[in-house]
């Protein structure tokens, strides 16, 4: 009886340190909206990223609906400031179009858009900044070569849809 009690005792944590030490599972499948955003960071742009689901408060809707989000990094030899151009031009030229009435913050490289059945909001930015695990993860992932600079791209996922009429309060 004692043995059945000591057995797992034993067992448990160290199963728990092997499952917490294996890297995060693609969840592409599990997050269609987050399929041609991944796609993209992975191939085109040879980031490493770590996808999950989430909840964002919709500005068109005005309601929380399911999303995903990608933690992505990468590593330039232009620069991070020459990368986010040259990242957005890309981004362009591989058939993801500006959503409608987008509400998003160009000057501070933040544009969304759309392909498929999903708007997606690309953040790109050098150093990490949000300090998440998912951040971490995809940098740890993604080691620079000689003469890289890091970078990093989150963005998030959502259904696309149309625009939501302006509320003239807002302006």
């Amino acid at each position: 009886m004692i043995a059945n009690l000591i057995l797992p005792a034993v067992l448990l944590p160290a199963l728990g340190a092997v499952l917490l030490s294996q890297p995060p599972a693609r969840t592409a499948l599990a997050q269609p909206l987050c399929v041609a955003a991944d796609a993209f960071l992975r191939t085109d742009r040879n980031m490493k990223t770590v996808i999950e689901p989430d909840t964002v408060n919709d500005w068109r809707t005005r309601k929380r609906v399911q999303g995903c989000k990608i933690s992505a990094a990468g590593g330039s030899t232009r620069g991070v400031q020459p990368e986010a151009v040259f990242f957005f031009e890309r981004i362009r030229a591989v058939g993801w179009v500006r959503t409608p009435d987008p509400r998003d913050a160009p000057t501070e490289a933040s544009l969304r858009f759309r392909k498929d059945s999903a708007d997606c909001l690309f953040n790109f930015y050098g150093p990490e900044m949000m300090m998440t695990d998912g951040e971490e993860q995809a940098g740890q992932a993604r080691p620079l070569a000689a003469g890289e600079v890091r970078y990093h791209v989150y963005a998030m996922c959502l259904p696309a849809m149309p625009a939501a009429p302006r509320d003239t309060s807002e302006r």
